[in-house]
């Protein structure tokens, strides 16, 4: 298992301990720069494992769809929508945004667990 296989399976055990927590206003700018921080690492171990198999992507979105094409996830419209939710959260700060995105990503935990069991596979 690479070190940066092992940081996302870290991540995503500490954005689940975040999940657990009842929500205030700390607890949902921490989860949400726990899920960033989850979304960064999923991607670009996507990216790692593509180049290892001589397929190129460069992008979020194009390794989103090459994983997609290659089996390691099996919900598209789910990480696309992440990927959505991850860059509105990186790029404004609006509270009632912040809401919605928290409440959103209980649905995409289950989305990262699944990564980090096929690519330890």
């Amino acid at each position: 298992m690479s070190a940066r296989l092992k940081a996302l399976g870290q991540a995503v055990q500490r954005l689940r301990a975040a999940l657990d927590v009842s929500e205030t206003d700390l607890s949902r700018d921490a989860t949400i720069q726990r899920f960033e921080f989850c979304f960064e690492l999923a991607w670009k171990n996507i990216q790692e494992k593509a180049h290892s198999e001589g397929l190129s992507c460069v992008s979020p979105r194009t390794c989103l769809k090459t994983a997609f094409k290659a089996g390691w996830i099996d919900d598209e419209a789910g990480w696309l929508a992440m990927l959505e939710d991850r860059n509105r959260t990186v790029h404004t700060y609006d509270e009632e945004l912040a809401k919605a995105i928290y409440a959103r990503i209980v649905n995409y935990l289950p989305l990262l667990e699944s990564l980090v069991h096929k690519l330890t596979e």
